[in-house]
């Protein structure tokens, strides 16, 4: 665990050196916090030091009384045989922006910059950005995720200018853990 807050730390200290806006735009319609609450599966990631070696990453949002998110991320590390959790604070800066940290001062921006529906409008897969281009997420509110949506998002992220052929598909065969 100890690791896991460290590396965090290190992340988001790396995040929050960025005087840069956002390379992406967060979505702009009818995007609706409580809609978002919940556990979401990471599906894809670039690499980090901050989930180094995690497998089976989840991240849950809980909305606190005075709008504020807490964010609590939980991954397997393979290495250690044991799960690992950081639990943080999203402040909300604008429709679908917010500022997460896990470790004050220390903050980074966490853009909602694409989302996908089902029929009944519940959102399925997200895509996050942040103030630069080394930190990008696909998340789905279930581990197994379409090739056809994970196609989609890496086109997508490649006219954005992320290097895709970095990209990280997260393991979530729960195996032993």
């Amino acid at each position: 665990m100890r690791h896991f807050i460290s590396a965090v730390l290190a992340g988001m200290v790396l995040m929050g050196c960025s005087s840069a806006p956002t390379p992406v735009a967060p979505v702009i319609n009818d995007f609706e916090a409580e809609r978002y609450l919940g556990k979401w599966y990471e599906i894809i990631r670039l690499p980090h030091s901050f989930e180094e070696g995690l497998d089976q990453v989840t991240a849950e949002y809980r909305l606190n009384a005075d709008n504020t998110i807490e964010v609590t991320n939980r991954g397997y590390n393979v290495a250690e045989g044991k799960w690992e959790t950081a639990i943080g604070h999203a402040e909300p800066i604008g429709l679908a922006m917010y500022r997460v940290t896990f470790f004050w001062p220390f903050d980074g921006g966490y853009y909602i910059s694409q989302l996908h529906e089902d029929a009944r409008g519940n959102y399925q897969v997200s895509v996050v950005t942040s103030d630069n281009h080394d930190y990008f997420w696909l998340l789905s509110r279930s581990p197994d995720v379409s090739e056809e949506v994970i196609e989609g998002v890496l086109k997508q992220a490649e006219s954005w200018g992320y290097d895709t052929s970095q990209m990280i598909r997260v393991n979530h065969l729960t195996g032993s853990h």
